[in-house]
């Protein structure tokens, strides 16, 4: 069972940036191209949005959007924590970063755009050596 108390979880977030960059891809056929590994996909009245990595999406042709670095927080966060994607994202909003979320069985994975990457990560550090 993963960590739900708030301050364990700020306190080890251990934010992982992986070395890909990933973009957003949208079929509204609801259909992905053979061949095209995908980070995750959502289904949406107007279609399956896919993340994938911009090399691949590139290979193949697809359009995408928000060109994006995805951030592990390595902290293996219960589903059923209150508030830590909260104060993820608003220290991430109050230095103008916006990000997407995905919740995973064992981590939260947040996607920020390429060139803030860096300063997210930062931040993320920032909330970690701030909970003690």
């Amino acid at each position: 069972m993963g960590e739900i108390d708030l301050v364990k979880l700020c306190a080890t977030l251990k934010p992982v940036m992986a070395p890909a960059v990933y973009v957003y891809c949208s079929f509204p056929e609801f259909n992905i191209p053979e061949g095209l590994p995908c980070l995750c996909t959502i289904r949406e009245s107007e279609g399956l949005t896919a993340i994938v990595e911009r090399t691949e999406a590139q290979r193949l042709g697809v359009p995408y959007t928000y060109v994006a670095r995805l951030i592990t927080l390595s902290v293996h966060s219960s589903l059923e924590a209150i508030g830590f994607i909260a104060v993820i994202s608003r220290k991430l909003a109050q230095a103008k970063i916006p990000c997407n979320v995905i919740a995973g069985y064992y981590h939260d994975h947040v996607l920020v755009p390429v060139d803030q990457a860096d300063e997210a990560m930062t931040q993320l550090h920032e909330i970690s050596a701030s909970a003690f």
